[in-house]
């Protein structure tokens, strides 16, 4: 089994597979139900070099032209630490990402803003709380 980076699991408590988890939106036009697995899907998008991925699902409004990823960054792990509806179309995940670059730990502790437009759920943009 390819367990997916995003972290999440089943009942038993065990790794969801890539198919069954992120690979669903990364590898295939299905569209993230909510914020949350959106925000999962955008760190494994990181983990596996997915810039595609990473820009379609940015909001215009906030979109930067290009985007570099570092291939030699050693992505760890990501916890959320909560998901919070705020209407139909606006969510917020709070989340820390931690990665290993040029053998410095790095974590990226976020609270983040998504928009659902069109039945697609985008990034918009976050605050380091």
């Amino acid at each position: 089994m390819d367990p997916c980076p995003c972290g999440r699991v089943d009942a038993r408590g065990q790794p969801l597979a890539w198919a069954a988890c992120c690979g669903r939106y990364l590898d295939h036009d299905t569209p993230a139900p909510d914020a949350e697995s959106l925000m999962r899907s955008r760190y494994s998008a990181f983990v596996r070099g997915r810039r595609d991925y990473l820009l379609t699902t940015w909001h215009a409004s906030t979109r930067p032209l290009q985007l570099e990823l570092d291939g030699a960054a050693k992505w760890l792990g990501l916890e959320i630490r909560s998901h919070r509806v705020l209407d139909a179309d606006h969510a917020d995940v709070e989340f820390v990402a931690r990665w290993r670059e040029a053998g410095r730990a790095v974590r990226l502790h976020e609270r983040s803003r998504f928009v659902r437009e069109a039945g697609r759920w985008y990034y918009v943009d976050g605050d380091m709380p």
